[in-house]
């Protein structure tokens, strides 16, 4: 098998505070392989984006303590100097954040801000630059691009914009795009449509994805593998169809329980009981124990690692394997119930 195009290595970041370090990721490893979609889920605070922007080298700002790898290619961005990491974001690594209005200069028409990325890695003029981001924003799905390109981000609907996201992050070819819940406030049809383009660049151009998202049908049906967070730790892995009929971890249970599912019976979704930790000071031993059913004494004494069950298919949880069965059906990959 080839290498991976990206693969996280034991990443850890850790934020400085008064109160001591914030423990945002805590020894993290991911892999993707190229023209791969890798679904990242889990509730908020578990460590989800501030993987990837550590991926980016976007957190330099707040000066957090970072260890661990993180390789693209083979090559650790996380040991690169400045000048070369800026070669690597935009030309291998193209992201597309959570709100394109704030992530979107206001008082430029976006076009212009499209033509501007390209002008940073190419040795282009304006007049071609700007004819790449027409271009750009008719790939992705945008009608009269030409006259679309001379608006102002304001003038465009929350579709468009997240449009006008993709074509920046992809103009460039990267190799791997990071899609940062990129259908956040946005209707079922447009992040239907949203979602199609990413997946047909995604075949089109053989680039890997990392699709960041609280929505676990949209995983579903998008993703090859995926990863289920919580804490700051991933505690479930593994191919897409796998995971969703038959998840491992008590946490995924909790979180395909708040899943509506059609023709069900149950008219009420059940939630997770409780609230995440404290990542500044963790309970000691499996970090979900305090919200789980499941408990014994073994879970508050060891923080499990994660561990192989078969396929690809990895869980962190200490669970006998037996005891889980009865609650290996869940979501399918194709939005339906996978049968009993």
């Amino acid at each position: 098998m080839s290498a991976p195009l990206l693969e996280i290595d034991d990443l850890t970041v850790h934020f400085p505070s008064a109160a001591g370090p914030v423990r945002a990721v805590d020894g993290l490893s991911l892999s993707l392989a190229r023209g791969q979609t890798l679904g990242v889920v889990g509730e908020s605070g578990s460590g989800k984006t501030v993987t990837f922007l550590a991926a980016m080298r976007l957190l330099e700002r707040s000066r957090p303590e970072i260890h661990g790898r993180i390789l693209l290619d083979g090559v650790d961005v996380l040991t690169l100097p400045a000048r070369e990491m800026r070669e690597v974001r935009g030309p291998r690594i193209g992201m597309i954040f959570q709100d394109p209005l704030s992530a979107l200069h206001p008082l430029l028409r976006v076009g212009d801000q499209i033509a501007e990325t390209v002008r940073a890695h190419r040795d282009v003029g304006r007049r071609d630059a700007r004819a790449q981001s027409v271009a750009a924003l008719a790939q992705v799905g945008i009608p009269n691009a030409d006259e679309r390109a001379r608006q102002y981000p304001h003038q465009l609907s929350g579709g468009m914009r997240q449009r006008v996201m993709i074509a920046m992050a992809l103009i460039l070819e990267p190799d791997l795009l990071i899609a940062d819940e990129p259908t956040t406030a946005l209707d079922t049809t447009v992040e239907a449509q949203i979602l199609d383009i990413i997946d047909d660049l995604r075949t089109r151009l053989g680039i890997g994805v990392v699709l960041v998202s609280h929505s676990l049908a949209t995983v579903a049906d998008v993703a090859d593998t995926v990863a289920v967070m919580y804490a700051g730790r991933v505690v479930e892995r593994g191919p897409c169809e796998a995971v969703f009929a038959h998840p491992s971890h008590p946490y995924t249970w909790g979180l395909l329980d708040t899943v509506p599912a059609l023709g069900a019976e149950r008219s009420r979704l059940v939630p997770i009981p409780g609230s995440p930790p404290s990542l500044i000071d963790p309970p000691p031993g499996c970090r979900f124990a305090p919200r789980c059913a499941y408990r014994f004494d073994a879970c508050t004494r060891h923080l499990p690692e994660l561990v192989e069950r078969g396929g690809g298919h990895a869980d962190a949880c200490v669970l006998p394997v037996p005891g889980r069965g009865a609650r290996r059906h869940r979501l399918a990959p194709s939005g339906e119930e996978a049968a009993p």
